[in-house]
Formats: structure tokens, sequence, C-alpha cells
């Protein structure tokens, strides 16, 4: 009797340690209708990497690193960052091992090593815009949040951008990050947006319905970050 009871508490670890953890990462939202933004057209032209999704528009001079969400499907953000190419911003979006982004906080390190840009943005959507707080590089000129913000002090400009639906993002953990945010921050609210929307990935958990379209709120979210991006360049 001993033996077994010995054998089935191995048996729940082994539980616990290893079946858990991956029927945890194996439940996550999957991109929807982004098949072609993901294919090269004459405005920009979509190259796929090991680890990432380069999407190389007309700029030359400047470069986004996109961290997307935490169990959000790297590609869910593909409309949104072949937008901003096709506006002068080529886009770097990361693809994350187990779609969790603190799992790899460092991975601009190669992106910036192997390409040639004159300035450097990092950002993310939620967990991914925090995680992309904790990479520091002296090459990056801003930094921008989206449903998300900085867990440590930035010494860079800032940019944050929510939807005033949005269920998920924690206002009190939002508003408490504001001795986060530095002197030099602009921060955007869209009327109607929800936390979904910055990506094509359905509606997530908690999340509120927005009362604009999810186009509208990619539109609006691309204007801003252009704005921004050439308001400090």
């Amino acid at each position: 009797m001993k033996k077994n009871r010995v054998l089935i508490a191995i048996l729940v670890t082994i539980l616990i340690i290893i079946i858990i953890p991956i029927i945890y990462v194996s439940n996550y939202y999957k991109a929807q209708k982004i098949e072609n933004y993901l294919k090269s057209n004459n405005q920009v032209k979509v190259i796929k990497k090991d680890n990432y999704y380069y999407f190389d528009g007309k700029g030359q001079e400047t470069a986004f690193i996109f961290y997307p969400g935490g169990k959000v499907e790297s590609t869910s953000y593909a409309p949104l960052l072949n937008k901003l190419a096709s506006s002068g911003i080529d886009c770097f979006l990361v693809n994350m091992p187990f779609n969790l982004p603190i799992l790899n906080k460092d991975a601009a390190e190669k992106i910036i090593e192997n390409n040639n840009y004159n300035n450097w943005y990092i950002g993310g959507h939620s967990l991914g815009g925090v995680t992309s707080s904790l990479y520091k590089n002296k090459l990056i000129d801003g930094y921008i949040f989206l449903a998300s913000y900085p867990t440590t002090n930035m010494n860079k400009r800032v940019l944050l951008i929510r939807g005033d639906q949005d269920g998920v993002l924690k206002l009190k953990g939002y508003n408490e990050s504001k001795d986060n945010w530095g002197k030099d921050y602009k921060e955007v609210i869209i009327k109607g947006g929800n936390h979904s929307n910055f990506g094509n990935y359905g509606l997530q958990k908690k999340d509120n319905k927005s009362t604009i379209s999810r186009e509208k709120q990619q539109e609006q979210t691309n204007n801003e970050i252009i704005n921004y991006i050439n308001m400090i360049k």
C-alpha cells in the first residue's frame, strides 16, 4: 500500500509539472483572417525569418520591433504591422516561445544587431508591451505600449494607446505605473476601442465588446504611431 501511495504521488507530481503546463501553453488565441497581410504586395514585402516576420515597406530609416500579447498567436498583429510598414515604418513581428513574450524579453537584440536603421522603436500589446519595457538598448529611441504599460523606469519617449472599453487591462496597475512613464510621454485613449482589437484573434476572455470596428481601431492606432514617430525623429 505504501508503495502504491508513493507511485500515485509521483504520477500526480508528473501531471502537475509536465502535463498541466503543456495544456496551458497549448491553449492560446489563434490569428483570424490574416493571410493576405502575410503576403507581399507592391507596397510591403513580407519576409518570414526563423523567429520573426519582417514587414519591409517604403521606409528605410525607421523600424519598429513588436512583441505580441501573451497567449496570442503572433500573426494576429500582421494587419496592424503591414499597415504601419505601408505608411513608412518597417516592422519586425517577433514569434515568442509558447506565445509567451516574457520567455524571450531580449528577442530584439539580434534583430537590431543584424539590421541597419537610424531609428529604432520597440513595444507590444498587453504582456508583450510589459515585456518590451524590460529590454534596454541605447539604440532604442522610444517605446510603444498598446493596452499595456512599462514596469520599469523609462528614460526614453513613451507612447501609450488603449481603448476606453478595455476589459482586460488592469487600470489600477496601469495608473500605478505612471511613475515609470517618465516626463516625455503621450497617452492616447481610443473611444470605443477595446483590448482585443489591436490584433485579429477574436474577443479575448473578460474583454468588453468594442463600439467601433477592429479596422477603425487599428487605423487610429496606426495614425497615432506614425504621428508619434514622425514627431520625435
